[in-house]
């Protein structure tokens, strides 16, 4: 292939993310709503989270989950809603209207994890909003070295941890081995009795983390992202008895992240097909 052609090829690819949020508007939180009590129908638990596009400001991503509230509050079965906080610029008062609203609607609120720099700021509002609504939650990445760490200081709290293999890398843990240490926070909690999900879409991991949790006597749950392939995992959950949360994107931000993910896995059509047709890994 001619340098200059791969060269634009390479452009389109990174350029079309953008391009498909300046067309679409992505999933607002009445869709939401909708899917998450479809969800509930069939016997599934969902998380809401919105992903912010380029056009947005803290305010409107504030008044966005305060108005997914709105649309889920007794209509979505024990959906809770994840907060991203760095795009609200870690700011007290936006975070802390959307989880009184959270609150007051009977949803609990959970901090996704970003960039590791960003986890102490992160941290220290989940603490304030933990003190004042038990249950309140956060997410430990297996690629971060500090999240052993962190399991044990919120191993015997009250709230809710979503256990992730993680999207950014620990720049100060290169040789992490994310699988063991997925499986070491996980062992780590073992024992408590707040709840744990377990999310992953890989069924060896998905089997092997609840089993631990559940031996402990400890209340999991699997979580899985919608879109993603989720057969061969929720068939694990269904024959352990545990229950799945299916995470329901929203927003301007998410179609773009979304076709940027998939661009990035040229494995995906493959792992679908695989998941369908119930093949080991």
């Amino acid at each position: 292939m001619r340098p200059d052609l791969w060269g634009m090829l390479r452009d389109a690819r990174y350029a079309l993310p953008r391009q498909i949020e300046k067309v679409t508007g992505g999933p607002g939180p009445e869709a939401v709503a909708q899917i998450c009590r479809g969800l509930q129908s069939r016997g599934l638990r969902a998380t809401v989270g919105h992903f912010p596009g380029s056009r947005d400001t803290a305010q409107t991503i504030a008044a966005a989950n305060v108005a997914a509230v709105g649309h889920l509050r007794e209509r979505a079965g024990e959906a809770y809603l994840s907060v991203k906080a760095p795009p609200l610029g870690f700011d007290r008062t936006f975070i802390d209207a959307i989880v009184e609203a959270a609150s007051s609607s009977g949803l609990a609120v959970l901090f996704d994890a970003h960039a590791p720099h960003q986890a102490e700021a992160t941290h220290a509002l989940f603490d304030a909003s933990l003190a004042q609504f038990p249950g309140t939650g956060c997410v430990l990445p297996a690629r971060w070295k500090r999240s052993m760490g962190d399991a044990a200081r919120f191993r015997d709290t009250s709230a809710r941890l979503r256990i992730v293999k993680g999207e950014w890398t620990d720049p100060d843990w290169g040789d992490c081995d994310i699988e063991a240490n997925y499986l070491g926070i996980v062992t780590r909690l073992a024992g408590r009795s707040a709840v744990v999900s377990v999310a992953t879409h890989s069924p060896r991991l998905a089997e092997r983390a609840l089993s631990i949790l559940l031996d402990a006597g400890t209340p999991c749950e699997l979580e899985q992202l919608r879109g993603l392939p989720m057969r061969r995992t929720m068939a694990i959950a269904r024959r352990l008895g545990v229950p799945v949360r299916v995470y329901v994107p929203f927003g301007l931000g998410w179609l773009p992240y979304a076709a940027d993910k998939a661009l990035a896995r040229p494995y995906l059509p493959k792992w679908m097909i695989r998941d369908r047709l119930g093949l080991a890994d």
